[in-house]
């Protein structure tokens, strides 16, 4: 399943919804990535501040995968 994600929230409800497809619980998914369950229930919420080796290693417990994909073919938007 392909889902374009635009910010933190995006990503935190995807999070959310895998876990809870798979049945877990937060305290669940927080062992096996070896995180606390604050950071999952933060990331859940969007935090825009929370680390992205945490976030990646919960993605990969859940047998999920990030891609980037270029918005278009001009660069950046903002011309960095």
């Amino acid at each position: 399943m392909q889902q374009p994600i635009h910010d933190t929230e995006g990503l935190g409800a995807v999070i959310r919804a895998e876990r809870k497809a798979q049945g877990l619980r937060q305290p669940d998914l927080a062992a096996v990535a070896g995180t606390s369950v604050r950071f999952v229930v933060e990331v859940e919420r969007g935090k825009p501040t929370a680390q992205i080796g945490k976030v990646l290693e919960l993605l990969r417990q859940l047998g999920l995968r990030l891609a980037v994909d270029g918005l278009s073919e001009s660069g950046p938007a903002d011309g960095a």
